[in-house]
């Protein structure tokens, strides 16, 4: 993987022409018209599951929601690059990543919900649940990489994060490590400008992929509203990972076009200029485009589309509204993978508060004057 930080990869432009890049075309010359149909697809689907999840957020249906709109191509993207047995280590906005990865749609809402401790079981689909602690994904893919790599595996593992995680020292230190044992993680910054209410300046005066040279891993900059140039450059990193080449860092330079979550307000600190420059940018109005200029979009195939987004964010609605309330023991599920005695007594003693049991606050109570 060549080190370009001057300027980013793209295949395609903004307005759905073709760029021409021997080098990392080549990585994808197998996509085809059904291939870019296929991520078309994708792309509009999952923008659907993301209206959806914030529509339900606002109407009081979950207690929160992380958007990705305007980061379709950088996850539909890098995910579609990867081998099923590759892990993914996620933050806590790669809906569009996990619904690549075979997570049923309507699991994506079950942590939002307040309902369950987690979405999905990763270890069907290889990738972890949401993470709210920002950055330490960073170190648990390059464990599990290096793991691997100890055990014969020859898979590749990526985290997931964003600018303004890039500054904590929970990536500072995967980088070390992944550097130092050579282990087989992909790391992949969607810069999408904004952490929360910072600007990606406060993050960096440089390109962050600049950061993984100091560590020795190459790096490269990447359209991250090219869903082509994206796929590309995570297929590299990728076989360069599962190869025995080490780590490698991605750079996706993308945008926040909504709230940090839905807990966030983005009028009170970004001019309406800047979204409505971005907006013309559109990861999904590009292919588009693209689809236009080589007569691959037509009326019945944009209803195929249309209807299939429509049938997932039906059932994304469906399935969180009908999700029944958990087991309030289930609480304790969980904590230790043995039993343990501290765990055994406050699930007693939880059931006896719920059952009003007056001989509970006797006990608690005893011997106090």
């Amino acid at each position: 993987m060549p080190d370009r930080p001057n300027y980013p990869v793209q295949l395609v432009q903004p307005d759905g022409h073709r760029v021409l890049d021997r080098e990392h075309a080549a990585l994808v010359a197998d996509i085809g018209p059904e291939q870019l149909r296929a991520l078309y697809t994708d792309m509009v689907v999952v923008r659907r599951i993301d209206i959806e999840g914030t529509a339900l957020q606002r109407q009081g249906q979950l207690g929160l929601w992380a958007p990705l709109l305007g980061q379709e191509a950088t996850q539909v993207g890098s995910a579609r690059a990867l081998h099923p047995d590759d892990y993914v280590f996620c933050s806590y906005r790669e809906a569009a990543v996990a619904y690549c990865r075979g997570v049923d749609p309507t699991e994506l809402t079950r942590l939002w919900r307040g309902v369950a401790h987690s979405c999905w079981d990763p270890d069907a689909v290889s990738m972890t649940n949401p993470n709210i602690i920002v950055g330490s994904q960073g170190l648990h893919a390059t464990g599990y990489a290096y793991a691997a790599h100890l055990d014969g595996a020859e898979i590749a593992t990526i985290a997931y994060f964003g600018d303004g995680a890039s500054s904590q020292g929970d990536i500072a230190e995967a980088l070390g490590f992944a550097a130092g044992w050579g282990a087989p993680v992909v790391f992949l910054c969607q810069n999408n400008h904004w952490a929360i209410s910072e600007p990606v300046r406060v993050q960096s005066q440089t390109p962050i992929v600049r950061r993984a040279y100091g560590y020795g891993i190459p790096g490269v900059q990447v359209d991250g509203n090219d869903v082509l140039a994206v796929l590309a450059v995570t297929r590299q990193a990728i076989e360069r990972a599962r190869s025995g080449g080490g780590p490698s860092f991605i750079e996706a330079i993308t945008y926040r076009m909504g709230p940090h979550t839905t807990a966030d307000d983005p009028t009170r600190y970004r001019a309406a200029a800047e979204l409505e420059e971005w907006s013309h940018r559109d990861p999904i109005d590009r292919l588009r485009r693209l689809l236009e200029h080589e007569g691959l979009l037509d009326a019945e195939f944009e209803a195929r589309v249309t209807a299939r987004a429509d049938e997932v964010g039906a059932q994304v609605r469906t399935a969180t509204i009908d999700m029944p309330d958990p087991d309030p023991s289930a609480l304790f599920d969980h904590v230790y993978t043995t039993p343990h005695a501290l765990i055994t007594e406050e699930r007693r003693e939880y059931a006896a508060y719920l059952a009003g049991d007056p001989g509970l606050d006797a006990a608690r109570t005893e011997g106090v004057p």
